[in-house]
Order: structure tokens, then sequence, then C-alpha cells
């Protein structure tokens, strides 16, 4: 039964409304204006099927969205999956959930985005749960009789048929559909972004090194702990405090406690002119002991969690509460930002908590709605505070959904399986969403650097040691290898925060999954030459009763902005295959010389993880810094080109703590290496300045030509 009729919202974007949708959504919270003009840019495509195509049931209550599907179409995204890349074959039920162990499709970000590498993307934007049948089902009339196998005797038979149709069951309530064009898998996910408002662009001390201390650290011992990472000359711009800077948690009452910090304002002032931010975790359950408990009770929901009241943050008076005490008792002493936990809710670990989807609210809202949506309701809060002081801020949360590209947060999980940690980051560029692997403790000093390689190329480098006390020198037989990775992610603090301003002007995620990385599907597949087991291998034989095929998905490496592919080596391993795209790259430590456009095997001993920089690439530098330049500061400023063909590269500058930029006052550098008169390479800086104000970050300006590896 066909009912959907379909309208160009904007370049290469078609909404079609179903049922009566509820008026509480991912977009309309969030009220981010499209980036017209941007999206212009990227052109406008055509999708790969005709919109017709795009048929709507009614199954009783339910309301069945399918899109045609072809036989090789791989499909990506749907927020923080944990267990696999490409979706093809799987059910989703994207459930806000914490620490997902199964691939059900329940984890900390569902977001119903998904995009295939056919060019087309579909946004579901909803409050409540929807499920997606990723090529999983088949319809009676598709059913192909000579893919009706025998399991007894035909090697070929698969638990998964084949599918022609992405099927997603929708709230019965109904939902706005928005379809993306392409034409390749990059374009669509950053016309997503766009759509949503663009990337977010973090403070530049957000992308230097973050220390969390341990959960019951008094203010003198946050301070020691600090000023060890000054003498050590390890870098490092955030400390962390966990819940004991609280006066109670579980439930919490966003209230210092004095016996530990009896002068918060002073504390965070003697931070401050050591060059650190300070960040406080909370979560959103009010204690009864808290101030501003009372006030909220009228204001919350029907249930409590571990006694503390659930807030409905829908109702602008329960905002102005949350919001004036947080702005009194922190902002203004100049706490940089939040660690936002247990927005998420469990049922899939040892102990279930959280409001029941039945629970109530005054806003009208039911659980599931408030669930689904509370990681964004507190993401937003924070952020249009701090946005109010004109201060930018970067923080952790556990819980987020669509459109949530805009927000100055990283998800983060209370799982611990370091391959899931690199997979969770390559499939949240698909989604507007960002990840850190974030790093606690290990079992070996080989673990621990394995853990901290990774992290140093994340979009948050952070230790997390609320629980083990652990240190970057807490293996001390490895701290000069921790010590050159923390450093070398300070001196790519110019490059990587260019990356972050594309994000947000251009939609292109600053970390991308391999599918992201490549022209089109074709050429990855080309590539990838995803290959069945080896010879001499044995497949588990619970997966081999059920026909599944063992192939690899690229998940283990990504991009790093536009020239730099890290590939993280786990414990255990010393080398291992690494996909790279068409073109010639480099060793970024080794200099070791790779065609790419194919699979090349690398070794990768303990004191190094492989990376490796495309040729032709400019890439700016800075020195390492105890931390990252506050704003007016200025540091010396190197451009790297690598290889022997010309090349450019941009830098992207604004005084990286406020959102003057969003006035004009920022600078856009292009460094292009061409071939002089005489044959060698020189140096060309273009400059386009938005903004009359702006001060460049930078004192003075070299390069250096033809480099083969990092000096």
């Amino acid at each position: 039964m066909k009912g959907l009729t379909w309208q160009k919202t904007t370049t290469g974007v078609w909404h079609s409304k179903v049922g009566e949708p509820s008026s509480l959504s991912p977009l309309a919270w969030m009220k981010q204006e499209p980036k017209h003009e941007a999206l212009k840019r990227l052109g406008d495509a055509e999708l790969p099927f005709d919109l017709e195509e795009v048929r709507l049931d009614h199954v009783g209550k339910m309301l069945v969205l399918s899109f045609p599907l072809t036989e090789s179409e791989a499909i990506y995204g749907t927020g923080l999956q944990f267990m696999r890349l490409n979706q093809r074959g799987r059910t989703k039920y994207l459930r806000v959930n914490s620490d997902p162990k199964q691939d059900t499709g329940e984890t900390h970000a569902p977001v119903p985005f998904f995009v295939t590498d056919r060019g087309y993307g579909v946004l579901i934007d909803t409050s409540r749960i929807v499920t997606v049948h990723c090529g999983s089902t088949v319809h009676i009339e598709d059913n192909r009789r000579e893919a009706v196998l025998d399991r007894n005797t035909d090697k070929g038979w698969k638990a998964t048929p084949l599918s022609s149709r992405i099927e997603v069951r929708l709230p019965d309530e109904g939902a706005n559909i928005y379809v993306f064009s392409g034409p390749s898998v990059a374009s669509v996910v950053s016309r997503y972004n766009l759509f949503c408002g663009g990337g977010t662009l973090p403070p530049k001390w957000g992308l230097g090194f973050w220390h969390r201390v341990p959960k019951l650290y008094s203010d003198k011992e946050a301070v020691a702990e600090a000023q060890e990472f000054r003498e050590r000359g390890i870098p490092c711009d955030v400390i962390g405090l966990e819940p004991g800077w609280h006066s109670r948690s579980y439930p919490v009452t966003y209230e210092w406690a004095r016996e530990r910090f009896a002068d918060p304002a002073g504390f965070v002032r003697e931070l401050a002119e050591q060059g650190f931010q300070v960040n406080l975790w909370e979560h959103p359950y009010v204690s009864p002991d808290a101030e501003i408990y009372e006030p909220l009770k009228p204001l919350s929901g029907s249930h409590a969690v571990w006694g503390g009241l659930a807030p409905d943050y829908t109702l602008e008076e329960a905002q102005a509460l949350y919001v004036n005490q947080h702005e009194e008792e922190h902002v203004r002493i100049g706490v940089s930002g939040y660690k936002l936990d247990e927005c998420d809710g469990s049922e899939l670990t040892n102990n279930s908590w959280m409001f029941p989807a039945h629970a109530s609210f005054p806003s009208g809202s039911d659980g599931e709605q408030m669930r689904q949506m509370y990681g964004l309701l507190f993401q937003k809060m924070t952020t249009d505070l701090y946005r109010k002081h004109n201060r930018r801020t970067y923080g952790l949360v556990r819980a987020s959904n669509a459109a949530a590209s805009t927000l100055p947060y990283v998800i983060y999980s209370d799982l611990y399986d370091h391959k899931q940690f690199v997979r969770a980051m390559c499939n949240a560029s698909f989604s507007g969403i960002l990840w850190t692997p974030e790093v606690r403790k290990a079992g070996s000093s080989e673990e621990w650097v394995r853990r901290m390689q990774a992290v140093c190329f994340s979009p948050m480098a952070m230790l997390n040691a609320w629980g083990d006390g652990t240190k970057p020198w807490s293996f001390p037989e490895v701290e000069p290898i921790i010590r050159h990775y923390i450093e070398l992610r300070m001196r790519l603090l110019p490059y990587l925060y260019t990356a972050f301003a594309r994000y947000r002007f251009e939609g292109l995620p600053p970390f991308r999954a391999m599918p992201l990385a490549f022209e089109n599907a074709q050429e990855y597949r080309a590539a990838a030459a995803l290959k069945s087991l080896g010879e001499g291998e044995v497949l588990n034989t619970t997966d081999a009763a059920y026909g599944k095929q063992k192939v690899r998905e690229w998940d283990d490496q990504f991009l790093m902005g536009d020239d730099l592919l890290v590939a993280p080596v786990f414990a255990g391993e010393h080398e291992r295959d690494v996909l790279l795209p068409p073109g010639v790259w480099y060793g970024f430590e080794t200099g070791e010389r790779f065609e790419g456009g194919r699979i090349v095997h690398v070794q990768a001993p303990l004191e190094r993880i492989p990376i490796f920089v495309r040729e032709g690439a400019v890439i700016p530098t800075m020195p390492v810094r105890p931390h990252a330049p506050k704003a007016g500061e200025q540091t010396p400023l190197e451009w790297l080109h690598f290889g022997t063909v010309p090349g450019r590269g941009m830098l992207y500058d604004d005084d990286g703590v406020s959102f003057d930029y969003e006035r004009g006052n920022s600078v856009w550098q292009q460094a292009e290496v061409r071939a002089g008169a005489d044959g060698t390479l020189e140096c060309v800086i273009e400059e386009e300045t938005a903004g009359a104000n702006t001060a460049s970050s930078y004192s003075s300006t070299t390069w250096k030509l033809g480099l083969t590896k990092l000096g």
C-alpha cells in the first residue's frame, strides 16, 4: 500500500510525513537550521531509485516503511554499533541502552539513520524506538525457488537469505522521514550532518589530552596529580572529576562536597593558572538532598531512579532550575564542561535501572520518549548554557540520538573491549556522533601501549583513572612510548582542529570509516577484496552451522582528516594488514612507500602504531606544548609536505574558545606546494580572512618539503 507524498526541502534532501508524529523529536528539539549554502556546494545529486519505489504498508496498527535493496548493497549507520560495520542482514532494534553486548541494535546512541553504498541515506525523526530490518526479511513474493537450499548438503545455505527490501518498523503514531542523496557514502553522510546544522567545532583545549582522577580525590589530590603532568613534561589540558566532587551522588546534588573541595572557585582558578580545564561528572537523577529537589519534584517523572528525581527537561521551568544552578555553581567559577553519565538506562547488564517506558512526565511524554531523548536534552541544555557565555565546551555523554552533530559531546561506555572500541569509532562516523576509545587500565604494558596509541588518534584522547588510579606513567618501562604519542597528538593539533572545522562547515566527519575514504562503492570493494577464510583456517562450528561466511570489514582502521590513515594494533599483535585508498602512501613514522588501492602488510613493533600519510599531503603542525594555546597565545607553525609530487593542505584558525567565528572572526589558509620554474618544489600560502578582528594563533611559519616520514 502506497501513501507517501514527498517534498524536496533543500538541496539533495526529501521529506515525507507519515501519520501524526509527536512534536517531540530530535530535529524539533535541536532546532538547527540546515546549512543551505554548504548543501548547495555539495551538489544536487539524484537518488539511485525513484521515490515511488518507497513503500508504506499498514499491518494492523503497525506502519512499515520499505526501500528497494540490491543484492550487493551494504548498509551502514544506525548509530553507535559495536559488533559490525556493515549492518546488512541484521535487524536493529534502536532503543537507548547502556553496555550493549549483543548485536541487537540497542546501544548508547541508536541513531535511526542509515546510509547504503548505493548512494543514499534515510533518517527517521522520532522520539520513539525504531526497528530497521537491514535486508533481514524476505517477502513471500520475493522468495526465489533457487535460493531455497538443503542445509544438510548445500554449502551455500545461508541463515539470512538475500532480501530485496530494507524494512523499517515505524512508531504507530508515525514519524517524519527524510531521504538524502549522495552520490557517494561520504557525501550522503556530509549531507545528513549539514542538514542537522553541521558538525561540532570543539575548543582547542578539548583536543588536547584528558585525565580523569579517582572518584574520591580532593582538591589537593587533583591539583597534585595535575602538577605531576607538568613536572614530567607530559601534555595535558583537562582534569576530570568523578562522582566524589558532589556532596551526595547516586542520586546527585550538583553541589560541591565541601569536605573535599573547600574553595571550588579557588581550585578551578589554581588549575586554570597551570593551563588545565576542569570537567565535572554528573548524571540526571536529583537527590532529595539537593537544593533544587523540591522545586523540581512537580516537574519530574512518575518513577524515581536510585531514589532521585528524573526531571522533565522538555519543560522550560525545569530547564531553568537546572541551568541556573549549574551556571551559578559551576560555569561562573570557570568549570569548562561536563561528563553526562547514565542518561541511558540498562537492561543489558547485571542490574536493571531506569524509569520504565510506561512512566509519565508532566509534559505528556512517556518513559519511552524521554529515555530516547534524555541524552539530547542534557547535551543541548549544557551547550546552550556555555553559548550564553560565549564559551565553547567539550564533554562526554553516555546517550545520544539523531541530529546530534552540532553537539560538543563524545560518547563513551562502561564496556572495555579494545577492538569493539575502535569499531565503534568507525561506526560513529556514519551517524553524526563522536566516540572515544578511552583508556582505564591494562593487564600488561603491551595492552597499555596499544590502548594509549589508539586513544591518541580519536576525537577525545582520555585516560579515565576514576576506578583504578592509573597514570600515563603507570607502566614505567613504556612511559617514553606513551609520552611520544601524547606529544604527537599535540604536534598535530592544527591539523586536527582543521579537520573538525571541515566537519563544522562541510559536514565531513574528522574520523572516517574506510567506506567513507573511497570515491565510490566499486572502488572500495575492489581495493578491499573481501575474502573468505584462508586455507587451513577453520570456522567456529556454531557459525558454520548457520552459514556464516567470515569476511574482513576493515573496521579496525580509519582516516583522521583527509591525509592520515591510522591502523591500530591490539595486544598480542606485532604486524597487520592495512587497506590503503588509491594513491601513494608513506609510513608516517617509517618513510616506507606503499602503492594504495590495495591491501598491504606492515610490521608493528610495540613502539609504533601504523600511521600512513598520503603523498602530496601538506600538514600543519606546531611544537609540543604543555597544553593547547589559549586565546591570544601564539606558537610557531610548520607545514610538512610529503612525497615528491605537488599538493595542498588547509589550516583553519580562530580564537579557539568562543563563538566569535560564527560572526566571521576566523581564518582559512591554503598551503600549496608546486613545482617552480626550475622544477624544484616551493610553498605558496594563500590566506582568506573572514573577519577583521581575527588574530593569528601562529607567530611564524616554516615548512619542510619532500618528506617521506615525520621528522
